[in-house]
């Protein structure tokens, strides 16, 4: 099932901030943005947050929790060596190998977290709504499907009034 957006390409951080604002104002929903790097106000500005850190947090806490037991139960429980004369639960050796442990699974599944939120699978074609937000240009996506053509006229005219070098309407198939 195919799409139609309308894109709006600005040369300038300013010029799409500007845009954004104005489209606001008017009520017309944005799709999303595209810069060549990351702007926080954008962020602010289309309302979005992220669960990553959240879920992050909850990697943590349950990866140090299981590589804890894991230590104990095997050092403790499974197969208690008494050299040295150090009591069987000597927690302070612990500690290095948790810290690694749990770094390493916060990541793993961090990554594995993000990939599948942005439908990232090994052979997907990703969508590219225009080639340059990864050089130089930012791009501002509405979707135009739910639009109808005084919306869309109106949303290509505050794009360009706010500095959109160009206005591009694209027909892209494959998002949901």
């Amino acid at each position: 099932m195919a799409g139609v957006y309308k894109i709006g390409v600005f040369d300038e951080e300013k010029t799409l901030i500007a845009s954004i604002k104005s489209l606001q104002e008017k009520k017309l929903a944005i799709y999303d943005v595209f810069t060549p790097y990351p702007i926080h106000e954008v962020l602010h500005l289309l309302k979005r947050k992220s669960k990553l850190p959240t879920a992050g947090l909850i990697y943590g806490i349950t990866g140090a929790l299981s590589v804890l037991a894991f230590l104990y139960y095997t050092s403790v429980v499974n197969w208690p060596v008494n050299y040295g004369g150090k009591p069987f639960n000597s927690f302070p050796s612990f500690i290095v190998i948790t810290i690694v442990l749990t770094i390493l699974t916060v990541t793993i599944t961090s990554l594995f977290t993000f990939s599948i939120r942005s439908k990232l699978f090994p052979g997907q074609e990703p969508v590219i709504f225009d080639e340059r937000a990864t050089d130089d240009k930012f791009i501002l996506v509405l979707d135009a499907s739910g639009l109808d053509n005084n919306a869309s006229k109106e949303a290509g005219r505050i794009m360009k009034e706010s500095g959109a070098v160009e206005i591009i309407d694209k027909e892209i198939n494959g998002i949901k």
